[in-house]
């Protein structure tokens, strides 16, 4: 395998000045507040860089695409993003969903399959004012997106669960040493631009052949970064020393669901779940998408924290700058970052970092920072 294949954000070509198209799905809950919010500050941060801008490209997803189309992720929404550079995905509320739509795969899940996705990138840092648990945390979960005992995820056709009786409930986790061996590389491929350090977390005393073979294959993979420092840990003791000492550590890589529950984790020590990035990315493509959730309960309020998609979007225009050698586009993203944090750092934020301003009134402040960076 070579470095190229190895990359979730392969170099290409410099590309400089090329105008890239965006897919935009608002989603549920607080989607429609956060996602143009994120939106307006992708945009600032490219004028302030002197990168043209993207072209937004908004597509049916979520309720409102049920109400129009009868499902959550309509065929023409599919067969677009696979035609764009990549998109930014608002949260979606299928708990709400009617049925049958509500027990199916989620629809972000169905996109993430369909795309194959398969590393989840999940910072957590601490922004001066967010309030973090441990000061100076700054790290990256790297999570599996493919495999595992999510049975939404883990089979080409059908699902990991089944019952063979109304009284007994059973899952199945899958774990291939190909599935393993691309996230394993993302994580120390992304190393290699941080600090030099990775964490492999398991549960290999317990679950000796699957989470057994996750670790195996990441350190078969470290041989090949002899310059990455490499340990490992159980996930139960992981937590304890992620509370404790969560500044100490770079990257951490993961199985599925072990990544989704760090990586809530490690967003509260940072600060707040409301300014968890992510992206999820296969080799060609990439999706912007909060790790939080559509929270319903405050939907319409005007109230939530848009930060996290921020950064999200942030995360996508650095993945692409990568991808295409595009200098421009990673300074965008830099501003983008910087843009947030700064105007937490200022004092303005929403009332889960303890401040009092509004959705729009934050993405006010943060293109203002912006604009006074460049």
């Amino acid at each position: 395998m070579t470095s190229a294949q190895r990359d979730v954000a392969t170099p290409g070509a410099g590309t400089a000045g090329r105008r890239y198209r965006l897919g935009v799905l608002d989603g549920d809950g607080i989607g429609p507040e956060i996602v143009p919010a994120a939106m307006r500050v992708v945009d600032a941060a490219l004028r302030a860089a002197g990168a043209p801008g993207v072209a937004w490209v908004p597509l049916p997803f979520g309720r409102a695409a049920i109400d129009e189309f009868g499902t959550p992720v309509p065929d023409v929404t599919l067969t677009t993003l696979a035609e764009l550079d990549g998109w930014v995905l608002g949260p979606h509320d299928s708990a709400s969903y009617p049925e049958p739509h509500r027990s199916r795969l989620t629809p972000g899940g169905a996109i993430r399959r369909h795309f194959d996705l398969f590393a989840n990138i999940r910072p957590a840092r601490a922004f001066e004012g967010a309030r973090a648990i441990v000061a100076g945390t700054d790290l990256v979960v790297v999570r599996e997106n493919t495999e595992g005992f999510y049975a939404d995820r883990n089979t080409r056709a059908g699902t990991g669960e089944f019952m063979p009786t109304a009284d007994v409930a059973i899952a199945h986790g899958i774990v291939t040493r190909p599935g393993v061996a691309r996230v394993a590389h993302t994580a120390f491929d992304l190393a290699r631009r941080r600090r030099n350090r990775v964490t492999i977390v398991h549960k290999a005393n317990v679950l000796r052949l699957t989470s057994g073979l996750f670790r195996d294959v990441c350190r078969e993979v470290a041989e090949d970064y002899p310059d990455v420092a490499v340990d490992d840990y159980h996930i139960d003791a992981m937590t304890v020393h992620l509370l404790r000492r969560a500044d100490e550590f770079d990257v951490i890589v993961t199985e599925n669901m072990f990544g989704d529950i760090l990586s809530d984790l490690t967003a509260e020590i940072a600060g707040s779940l409301g300014i968890a990035g992510s992206l999820n990315a296969s080799h060609e493509r990439a999706m912007a998408q909060a790790a939080h959730g559509a929270a319903p309960d405050i939907a319409g309020r005007g109230i939530a924290n848009p930060a996290a998609v921020m950064l999200s979007g942030a995360m996508l225009l650095d993945w692409l700058g990568a991808r295409h050698g595009d200098d421009p586009l990673r300074r965008a993203a830099h501003l983008a970052v910087a843009g947030v944090e700064r105007t937490i750092c200022d004092g303005t934020a929403t009332p889960d970092l303890g401040g009092m301003a509004g959705t729009g009134e934050f993405a006010d402040a943060v293109v203002a920072v912006i604009s006074r960076l460049h």
